[in-house]
Parts: structure tokens; C-alpha cells; sequence
């Protein structure tokens, strides 16, 4: 928003926005900044409400509380986990480049979490910043000094980062330091950066940095280097501080992931819609990490999903654990609340708690009547599974919903069906297909579990076969599309990830295979990829070289991708 000592009306042009008793200014930020006016950004983060969800979860679970201040530091099965590139769901490193990035550079310590939210950027990438400082952290861990060939002065801006500068911050202390800039200067220089791809203001001080760094001894080698990387920033780079409280975040929700899964699974559902994965991804990936996840139910459910006491399997028919399981507690099992029923509105729910609060539910005209659920509610409630336990399965739900409620009007007197008549149970893909149709998930067997003998046949590996197999090796694979992107820093590469009853797979897209097949990687629900393996140690991917469409072979299931182009 924007703030001025008097009117803004009368200062700069308005418009009436879409939303409802908002306005919006016609110009753009450097248009404000050109004559003084102030524009502050409120951002708001979804991770801090899972957080503070998941904490509060836990706390009442374990009963201790526990706050972000008081969850345990610097915890190594954390750093474990995340150099294992096991973060799906964890603040700002689930992206693929971040996944890619977390097992090269391995954080062992919170300061490496900084670096990894900061380099992963448009600026730290655009200026080459990446690969030397991968680079640096090697030579590190071989017992060399990385720093050795920098005069002592810039030892003394770039010693955290390993001789690479990373932030804006260093930026501007080494225009002052290297090049003889003034702290007026310096700050103009930063200013300069975060619109020079719009303006080019970041050329006017090129001669000045050359000419500074020349003055004070360094060579024409280094000066050029070190002002192309100032360059990349003005692609965007991150403050130091700014990343700092970003690590902090992506600790926490880290250390929720690997300590307290199911309180961790259950808050970010609870605070759709949030980051980089669909709520199926996020069930399948807990459940795979040994989380058990029981379906909504009217007799049970909250409006939020909430945690239960545990029985039984904790894993999901194709569960695959994490490569080294950390000594977690024993967890609860995570009971979906109402809100996960697509369509169901939240004041029948809160109706249906109350009325469940009073004495339970003998049946569903018990629950129609004392709830006040018109046949709407109970349609929904049955297609969504919340009526098993008062019901049976969802056929039965079904029959039993549209009996519950008296009809209308003249058609009160007419003879009603049987409610009580037994119905055939669905068969299991049946019940996928009504899942996803309600739900956008399910709870049964992975929809590629269904196909995998015809995959097979046609000799399409799993996730899990995939992620075992050699470099260079050529291989086939399958799975549901759940996240393609392209983004700008990777020059027209498409990202793909596909997930199966065992996992996912990491596909890369080069630019001229996109142009080919634009219409099958952006309309596929079930892509066959026929490419060559490239492992860079635990980092794998399947690089496309041809695409299918087996999108026929999920019928009716309709399974959305999050896309971010």
C-alpha cells in the first residue's frame, strides 16, 4: 500500500478494483519512487499459519508447549533430511530447483539454510554465483581455503559466503571496499540493482566499479567478474537479513516434517491454499514417510484435520520410507476434518458438530434432522465418504442420503424408496474414480497402481526403479503430472514431476522438445517420458527425449497439476 502525507486521490490516479472496496494506484512502484511516495508491501507467508498450526497441534498432543522459539536447534537429522532432497512440503525449498540445489549443497548448520534460500535466485544464477560457490564449499571439505587468492579486504565482505558474493548487502560492501564507493553511492548502487532490468541503471555505474576496482590494484580479470555478478542481482538477489528469516521458516517447518509428521501434514492442510503441492501430494508424501491418514467422518471430524490416537498399518499400501528414517516419536494418526469435502459448506459442518456434541448420531435421518442438512449436504457428505460408519460404503451413503430428507411440498405424502435397502459395494475403482471426483485425492490405492501391468508391458519403470538407476542409463517412465514449470532463469526448460504408487520422478524438458510437443507436456494427465538417466549423486533426473499421452488410461479420473510458467 501506499502511504501520503494528504489525499493520494489528489496526488496520483485511482481506479476501483475487481475486489470489492478496494482501489488501485496506475502507477507503478518507480513511479512512486520518482516522486517520494512511500509504498509499503505486506506479504503474507501461508508457512507462518501452518506453523503456528502445526505447533499448536503438537503442544496439545505432547502436552509441552512449544513455540518457535523453543524448537530444538540445529537438530542433524534435519539437515539430513533435507540434503536428502526430502522436502515436499517444507517452506520455500520443495521448488524442483531447491530440491536440485539441497543435495549439492548439503546444509549441516542453520547459516547454510541462508545461503540455500538466497542462491537459489534469479540474481545469484544470472551473475554465476551458483557453481563457485559449490565449488568453494568442496574445496572446504577437501581442508583448502577457498579465500586464499582475495586481497584481505574482500576477506573480509565474502568470508561467510566462501569468497562469493550472495547478498545485496556484500554487493554494496564491496563497491565501498573494492572500488572506493561512498556509502551514498553504495546504496545508489543498490537501488540500482532492483531496477536495472527494467531501466539499465545499473550500466552507469559499470565504468565507475571498473574504474575503482583498477585503482585499487585488481585485475581486469577479477573487476569484469565481480561486475557481472553485481549484474545478476539486478535479476533479483535477496538481503542477507531477508534470508536469514526465511532460513529460520524453512528450519522450523523442517524440523515439523522430520520430528512431528502427521501434525506437520495436518496444519498444512489445514491451511489451503498454501504452497508448492496439492493436497494429494501432500497426503501421498506423509504416507510414504509412515503417516496414517483416515478419511473424514461425521461422527468424528472437526472442520480442521486433527490428530487421533494411532492403530493399526501406519503406512499406506505402497508406502516407501525415507532412505535413513529419523528416530521420530511415536506419531498419531492424522483424522481429515470436514473442510477436505469439496462443496460442503462450513456452516453445515459447524451444524453437524454441534448436533454430534449434544449425543451422537444414530443414523443418517438422525443426522439430517438434528443437524438441519438438506439433501444437498448429505450428497455431498456421502460422495465424500464422511457417512460410512452411520452408512456403509458410499453406494449405500448415496441411497441412504436421498431418503433421509422428506420431500418438498405436495411430494411430502408420496411413498419414500427404501432406505434400508442393501446396494452392492463399488468396486475399488469406482471408489478412486468418486474420490478424486469429491476429494482431489484418495486414501486406497495409488491411481497408477491400477495400470501398472500395462505400464510394465510397456516397460515404463517406476519412481523408485528410476531413482535406483545408473547415470546415462536409458529408461522409461510413468506417472500422474502433478507440477510442470518454467521458469524464467532456465531459458525455456521445462520441468515435469510425475509421481506413481512409489514416489516421484524428476523429468527435465530441453526447449526445442517443448516446442515439439508443447500440446502433450501441457495437457497430459498421465505422461509416458522416454529419456536417459543424469544422476549428480543423490540428485536424479530422467531427461526427456520423447513424450506420450497414456492419459486414457485413468478414464474419468481427473487428477489437476499445479503449474507454474
Amino acid at each position: 500500500f501506499v502511504i501520503a502525507r494528504g489525499r493520494l486521490d489528489e496526488l496520483v490516479p485511482v481506479e476501483n478494483a475487481a475486489m470489492p472496496e478496494r482501489t488501485v494506484i496506475q502507477w507503478d512502484k518507480d513511479d512512486l519512487d520518482a516522486v517520494g511516495l512511500m509504498k509499503i508491501d505486506v506479504l503474507a507467508l501461508g508457512m507462518l499459519s501452518a506453523l503456528r498450526r502445526g505447533l499448536a497441534l503438537v503442544s496439545a498432543w505432547r502436552g509441552r508447549a512449544l513455540t518457535l522459539a523453543s524448537i530444538p536447534r540445529e537438530r542433524p537429522e534435519v539437515y539430513a533430511m533435507l540434503s536428502r532432497a526430502d522436502s515436499v512440503g517444507v517452506f520455500q525449498v520443495e521448488s524442483r530447483a531447491q530440491m536440485t540445489m539441497l543435495p549439492r549443497l548439503k546444509p549441516r548448520r542453520f547459516y547454510d539454510l541462508v545461503v540455500e534460500v538466497a542462491i537459489v535466485r534469479p540474481g545469484p544464477i544470472q551473475g554465476g554465483m551458483v557453481h563457485p560457490y559449490l565449488q568453494a564449499r568442496e574445496r572446504v571439505a577437501r581442508g583448502e581455503d577457498p579465500l586464499v587468492d582475495l586481497k584481505e579486504e574482500i576477506r573480509g565482505v565474502l568470508a561467510r559466503t566462501l569468497g562469493v558474493p550472495i547478498f545485496q548487502e556484500q554487493v554494496m560492501q564491496l563497491a565501498v571496499v573494492a572500488a572506493g564507493f561512498t556509502g551514498g553511492e553504495a546504496d545508489q548502487l543498490r537501488r540500482a540493482m532492483g531496477a536495472w532490468r527494467r531501466k539499465g541503471e545499473l550500466e552507469r555505474y559499470r565504468e565507475k566499479l571498473l574504474a575503482g576496482l583498477a585503482h585499487k590494484g585488481y585485475d581486469a580479470d577479477f573487476a569484469q567478474r565481480l561486475c557481472q555478478q553485481i549484474e545478476g542481482f539486478g535479476s533479483y538477489g535477496f538481503p542477507e537479513s531477508h534470508a536469514a528469516s526465511f532460513a529460520l521458516l524453512v528450519y522450523a517447518s523442517a524440523w515439523l516434517k522430520c520430528f512431528e509428521p502427521a501434525a506437520f501434514l495436518a496444519a498444512l492442510l489445514n491451511s489451503q491454499p498454501m504452497g508448492f503441492y496439492s493436497p494429494s501430494q501432500l497426503i501421498q508424501d506423509a504416507r510414504r514417510h509412515g503417516v496414517e491418514v483416515r478419511a473424514a467422518d461425521v461422527t468424528v471430524s472437526e472442520w480442521d484435520c486433527t490428530l487421533e490416537a494411532a492403530g493399526g498399518a501406519t503406512t499406506g499400501p505402497e508406502a516407501v520410507t525415507a532412505s535413513v528414517a529419523p528416530p521420530v516419536p511415536p506419531q498419531p494418526a492424522v483424522r481429515l476434518g470436514l473442510r477436505m469435502i469439496r462443496g460442503l459448506a462450513r456452516e453445515a459442518a459447524a451444524r453437524i458438530i454441534t448436533a454430534r456434541g449434544e449425543r451422537a448420531f444414530t443414523d443418517t435421518q438422525d443426522l439430517a434432522a438434528r443437524a438441519r442438512l438438506d439433501a444437498g449436504d448429505l450428497r455431498t457428505l456421502a460422495a465424500g465418504g464422511a457417512l460410512a460408519k452411520l452408512a456403509g460404503h458410499r453406494r449405500q451413503a448415496l441411497w441412504q442420503a436421498s431418503g433421509a430428507v422428506p420431500l418438498p411440498g405436495l411430494l411430502a405424502a408420496a411413498p419414500g424408496g427404501d432406505v434400508a435397502a442393501t446396494l452392492e459395494a463399488p468396486a475399488e475403482a469406482e471408489d478412486l474414480l468418486a474420490d478424486y471426483a469429491r476429494l482431489g485425492f484418495t486414501l486406497g490405492r495409488h491411481p497408477l497402481s491400477f495400470v501398472r501391468d500395462r505400464l510394465a508391458g510397456l516397460r515404463f519403470l517406476t519412481a523408485a526403479d528410476i531413482a535406483a538407476a545408473p547415470d546415462r542409463m536409458l529408461a522409461r517412465g510413468a506417472g500422474l503430472v502433478t507440477c510442470r514449470q518454467r521458469p524464467g532463469t532456465a531459458k525455456g526448460t521445462l520441468f515435469v514431476t510425475l509421481e506413481d504408487e512409489t514416489g516421484l520422478t524428476n523429468v527435465i524438458v530441453r526447449p526445442e522438445l517443448f516446442e515439439q510437443q508443447r500440446r502433450i507436456l501441457l495437457g497430459a494427465r498421465l505422461m509416458g517420458v522416454f529419456g536417459q538417466i543424469s544422476r549428480q549423486g543423490r540428485v536424479v533426473h530422467l531427461v526427456a527425449n520423447r513424450v506420450v499421452d497414456h492419459s486414457a488410461l485413468l478414464g474419468a479420473l481427473t487428477a489437476p497439476s499445479r503449474d507454474f510458467h
